[in-house]
């Protein structure tokens, strides 16, 4: 047969363009890119087939797409290109001659095998192209997209007008550690992605959730399944051990952006997600925290307070209010908490305000040692003046934790005002790393030997908290007052408050309970042999000079 050079490349350059666009051999596109050189090269009939390794290929394990086919097929006259990936993967490209043709001339086998080469160098760098792009833009440990997918995405939602419609979530997992410490690290990994799935399975095709790192993700949906994606992330009973159905239970913290339709960059919006996030752990201690309006006067007030708080330090603005422990069988005092009040030009600016900003910094040791050099200078002031002194609680934050000199740095206020070590107690409240927990371990036996009395807040708050009474030698425990909530026909608070009073002074400890505001509250802790009480029953916080006029009313409590 004689053969046309000219049509020949004219098919080939056309073949060439249309592969361009062609990004696999499933694809429509691949038919009609092949179509006219096939027709000048006899061929009836292509196929490939993808082997995932030579092993499959042996047995016949393969996935086959046939992209041409004009007419019946001699099986037996047949051109094959046969190319091993560098994954393993087998590619099988097969090209047929029709039945009852003239065979093929020695030139048509040769563009042929030609054809098929070029055939798969397009089809595998389209592979390397999805491949590319997996890594670019998926996490491969989780299963999801990453953050450069979450922000090309949401830059294509922002220019096609459509992004109102979507809410951001940036959510992490709650008490990750202790998940991680209670099934193993692996089991909680195999926890947290199934938790992923779970979500992910609420979603529809443009709608996903992309990993940030870590425990860390985001999540873009369409708003109107909000509370359905709060419900998920409230709690989940996750299988982590499918072989013995062992189950644990999962939550995320969250903050969400309902995203407006003015939004320019999607920059912004991971930025207000991370903002209304960390709010809602670091901050306001809750699960669940929406960035709006009010949220943006919260952060004018963190900007104001950060700015106002070195000058406030050094202008001694903040001052110690001390609110009354007191010993039930006398009614007398039996010591005090040492409290925080800004007083800022005339105002006096509640606790609530400032101390959450402070703690998501280390400002809030440096107002901590702030208070205690102020409780040592009143203390010294008393016992100069030969007044009877009471023991002082002083509170530090867990942010201390991790700071090799903290014991050093206590006892050096304490000696500095030459304060006898037994009328300062130490508040500490329980840590959530094992790393902080040999932390707090440290100060707390460092501080026994020392003669300072110390006490851990806010006790039966955490999830730890057994093991911290277990392992650490302290003076008080004092009980949240979370545990005096009682209602008819629900005794739970009541029996644990029972049982923790009873343990706490097995093991030689004594036990305060705050927040008493009733006789019914008084009630309860005598009954359970409970007899000292920290609450407005008694006293609110009061200033310096109120206080030492309490002091002197020994044994006139109610």
């Amino acid at each position: 047969m004689e053969w046309n050079v000219t049509e020949y490349a004219d098919a080939m350059d056309e073949f060439l363009l249309k592969m361009k666009h062609v990004p696999s051999p499933k694809h429509p596109g691949m038919r009609e890119a092949v179509a006219r050189l096939a027709r000048l090269l006899r061929i009836v009939k292509m196929q490939v087939t993808l082997y995932e390794n030579i092993e499959h290929e042996k047995s016949g394990q393969g996935n086959l797409s046939v992209f041409y086919q004009m007419g019946e097929t001699d099986q037996t006259r047949v051109c094959v290109k046969r190319e091993i990936i560098e994954n393993g993967n087998v590619m099988v490209y097969k090209a047929f001659q029709g039945m009852g043709d003239a065979p093929w001339t020695e030139v048509e086998r040769e563009k042929i095998d030609l054809l098929l080469y070029m055939l798969f160098v397009f089809n595998g760098r389209s592979r390397a192209m999805q491949m590319l792009s997996y890594l670019t833009f998926h996490d491969r440990e989780f299963g999801t997209y990453n953050i450069a997918y979450f922000l090309k995405t949401a830059g294509i939602y922002i220019r096609n007008q459509c992004i109102g419609n979507f809410t951001a979530c940036y959510f992490n997992f709650r008490r990750l550690s202790l998940i991680n410490q209670l099934i193993g690290r692996k089991c909680g990994t195999a926890a947290m992605q199934k938790f992923i799935k779970g979500l992910e399975d609420l979603f529809v095709h443009d709608e996903f959730i992309a990993r940030i790192g870590g425990d860390n993700f985001l999540a873009l949906f369409r708003t109107e399944k909000l509370q359905q994606v709060k419900d998920y992330l409230t709690e989940q009973n996750i299988v982590y051990n499918d072989q013995t159905g062992e189950r644990i239970t999962v939550s995320a913290a969250a903050g969400f952006y309902t995203i407006p339709e003015d939004i320019t960059q999607p920059t912004q919006i991971m930025d207000y997600v991370s903002i209304a996030m960390n709010i809602a752990k670091n901050v306001q201690h809750v699960q669940f925290l929406s960035y709006d309006d009010s949220l943006m006067m919260q952060l004018k007030n963190k900007e104001v307070v950060e700015a106002m708080f070195l000058d406030a330090i050094a202008r001694e603005e903040f001052v110690v209010y001390y609110q009354p422990k007191v010993r039930l069988r006398e009614y007398v005092l039996a010591g005090a908490e040492a409290l925080c009040r800004w007083n800022h030009n005339g105002e006096m600016i509640p606790p609530d305000r400032f101390i959450p900003i402070l703690e998501q910094s280390n400002a809030i040791c440096k107002l901590d040692f702030y208070m205690l050099e102020h409780v040592c200078r009143d203390i010294r002031q008393w016992l100069d003046e030969g007044r009877e002194v009471v023991k002082i609680s002083v509170n530090l934050s867990r942010r201390h934790m991790g700071d090799s000199d903290l014991l050093g740095n206590i006892l050096s206020i304490i000696d500095k005002y030459k304060v006898p070590h037994q009328y300062i107690e130490i508040e500490l409240t329980e840590t959530t790393t094992d790393v902080a927990f040999n932390d707090l371990k440290s100060i707390v036996f460092g501080l026994q030997k020392q003669g300072i009395s110390t006490s851990v807040d806010d006790f039966g708050v955490g999830y730890s908290s057994l093991n911290l009474i277990k392992e650490l030698p302290w003076n008080v425990i004092k009980i949240d007052k979370s545990f005096l909530e009682y209602h008819e026909g629900n005794r739970g608070n009541y029996i644990m408050l029972k049982q923790v009073i009873a343990m706490a002074q097995e093991l030689g400890m004594e036990v305060i309970v705050e927040g008493v505001e009733t006789v019914e509250h008084i009630r309860m802790l005598k009954e359970n042999n409970c007899y000292l009480a920290q609450g407005f029953y008694f006293d609110r916080p009061l200033p310096k000079e109120i206080f030492v006029e309490r002091i002197g009313m020994q044994g006139h409590g109610k």
